[in-house]
């Protein structure tokens, strides 16, 4: 593998929150002109991550991927009627400019962001929504993604939700990602990958379209808590080392409370 295939794949598989660290590394290891060589690489990352930036003069994040780009580093937002810069390696917003959505289904894709704005700001805190139509026009991308980040407690975590939905047939279909990343005196590293498909009725409204997706994520978010719940009594409990590196017995029913390197480990003390 070449110098700057394994730096791509690095950068491809950075945890969310932390592309400026790894970019920082890359940096102090190589100098700056190797981020140069990684342009493709940092597009890639920031398009299927659905990172979000404020553009210059805004108050709310915008979504930058594939369905918004118009090329050559160029995105558009529905909700602002703007299209602008956006620079894959610093992540930063500039060259903001008017647009306006061309599309024969501009009125559905208007109240798309309207009721999915609304289930995203009452279900994710730290949101960004979009709609946007496909290439040819006959179907429409409905993203969310809401990230959480709290390096100082060593996590950072990312919900994306992306489907693509069919005006003529009605159906609905895409996946859920989480991705949630702990490095307390470890590296521990949550991907998930939930396919989803619904049907509602052709010439379906907004809200409708936007309650099936509501109900389809909130049975996931209740799906992944039992799940969680059942490690305790599960595959905790089935792990080979009986008594940590403390000596003392691991309180099953208090698992979810410890903190996986200090008091699981035996990590250092605070």
């Amino acid at each position: 593998m070449s110098k700057t295939a394994a730096l791509a794949s690095f950068v491809e598989s950075t945890p969310p929150g932390e592309l400026a660290d790894v970019t920082k590394a890359i940096n102090s290891i190589l100098g700056d002109d190797s981020v140069q060589d990684l342009a493709p690489a940092f597009e890639k990352y920031n398009e299927e991550q659905f990172a979000t930036v404020k553009l210059p003069g805004g108050s709310a994040e915008v979504i930058v991927s594939s369905y918004n780009s118009l090329g050559d580093g160029r995105y558009y937002d529905v909700e602002s009627q703007s299209s602008y810069v956006f620079d894959h390696s610093t992540q930063k917003a500039s060259g903001v400019q008017s647009y306006v959505l061309d599309s024969d289904h501009s009125d559905l894709v208007k109240s798309l962001v309207k009721s999915l704005g609304t289930h995203a700001s009452e279900h994710y805190p730290k949101s960004s929504i979009g709609v946007y139509p496909t290439e040819d026009d006959t179907q429409l991308a409905i993203l969310t993604v809401a990230n959480k980040y709290s390096p100082s407690n060593f996590w950072n975590g990312r919900w994306r939700s992306s489907y693509t939905y069919s005006p003529s047939s009605g159906s609905i279909t895409g996946a859920i990602k989480v991705d949630v990343h702990y490095y307390e005196d470890g590296n521990v590293r949550l991907l998930t990958n939930k396919e989803v498909s619904l049907n509602v009725s052709s010439g379906a409204g907004a809200s409708e379209i936007v309650r099936q997706i509501a109900n389809a994520e909130k049975k996931y978010q209740e799906d992944l808590n039992k799940a969680f719940g059942s490690l305790s009594e599960g595959a905790f409990k089935s792990l080979r080392r009986q008594l940590p590196i403390t000596r003392q017995k691991i309180e099953w029913e208090k698992i979810s409370g410890y903190r996986l390197g200090q008091d699981i480990g035996g990590g250092r003390a605070r």
